[in-house]
Order: C-alpha cells, then structure tokens, then sequence
C-alpha cells in the first residue's frame, strides 16, 4: 500500500527550498541540494514536487501568503485613511523585518515570471484595492485628505514601505550604517513612513 505524504517531510522540504532559492535563486538552485539541505533522496524530493517549477511556486505562495492576508485586511477594513495608512505601515514593517529575505525573493520572481503573479491575484485573501479606493474617494470629497488617486496613494505607501528592504545595502552604503543602526532606522520608520504621507495629503 502507497504511503501518503507527510506534511511534516514536506514542510521540512519548503524550509531547506527557501533557504535555497534565497540563495541562489530559481535558475541557480538545484533539486540535489534541495534534498540534502532537507535530509532526504533526491527520488523522494520529486515524490513530492515533480519539479523545481512547481517546488518554487510552492514556496512562493506559502511566504507570500503569511503576509497577503494581512494586508488586505488592513486595505479593506473599516477604518479611516489614516489609520490605514499607519496599521500598513506598521504591520508591514514588522512583518518584513522578521522575514528580511522575502521582499528581493518576490521581485525577484516577478522579475523572472510575471505570468505567476497574475495567477495568483485570483486567490482568496490577495490584496485588492477596492474598498481602499471607496475610502479615499469619500474622505477626498468631505475634505478630510487633498485630491490624490487611491492608485497613487498606495503605489506612495508601497513605495516608501518596501524600497528600503529592497536596497538594504545600499542605504547602509549611503548612510554609512552598520546592521544594528539600519535596524534602528528601519523600527523609527513604523512611524516616521506613515506620518510622512499623512502629513502630505492631510488637509489643514
């Protein structure tokens, strides 16, 4: 009788693959090394991902998806302009400063396959823009925050949120920082980002 597969072994697996692709990259990464990194074959490898394709995706959505959620939550919740804006900064930066390696792996595979991240938007909890893009309308017309596109506000948040993960190095470079000091400045960005781009389009 056929063993099924063990999800311990698999997660096993993704965590040794992410290590890797981290690493390396798609092109760069080998199933070999995979499956040593894992403590297993290389025939047990393909037995549960017939591919390094389908291993990739694999590992992409399960890092993409413990952040997606969260930030579609906060785009879509109830809550004004800017306390939108500080939850996303907040959260964001959090998230990403206990998974530094995450924001150059997803560009990275837009870079190489953007066909994967149109897939992947049609997937419950991706972020979408639509009651964000309701919420600026309406404090727009009440005056609340300046005449601005809720596609240009987020592409600001976005922005100003993941550039400084992206190019670690070279705002160490710049700033003539060490990793402790760019990790101060990474923590007073929580609020320094958000008040930044609250300042800009708050009416006074």
């Amino acid at each position: 009788m056929k063993k099924g597969k063990d999800e311990n072994t698999e997660e096993q697996i993704l965590e040794a693959a992410k290590s890797v692709f981290q690493a390396k990259g798609m092109d760069g990464a080998r199933m070999q090394e995979i499956a040593d990194k894992a403590g297993i074959n290389k025939a047990m490898l393909h037995y549960y991902f017939r591919s390094k394709q389908l291993l990739f995706e694999a590992v992409f959505k399960n890092m993409f998806s413990l952040l997606a959620p969260q930030l579609n939550a906060i785009l879509n919740g109830d809550s004004s302009i800017e306390d939108i804006i500080k939850n996303f900064t907040f959260n964001y930066i959090s998230f990403i400063s206990e998974h530094p390696y995450l924001p150059n792996f997803i560009i990275q595979e837009l870079n190489r396959n953007p066909e994967f991240i149109l897939k992947m938007k049609d997937n419950p909890g991706f972020p979408n823009l639509v009651k964000f893009k309701k919420q600026v309308e309406k404090e727009v017309e009440k005056g609340i925050i300046k005449p601005i596109s809720a596609e240009q506000l987020f592409i600001n948040i976005f922005a100003l949120n993941v550039f400084p993960f992206v190019a670690k190095p070279l705002i160490m470079a710049f700033s003539n920082v060490d990793n402790t000091a760019y990790e101060q400045l990474m923590e007073e960005r929580k609020t320094e980002v958000a008040n930044f781009i609250i300042n800009s389009i708050k009416n006074t």
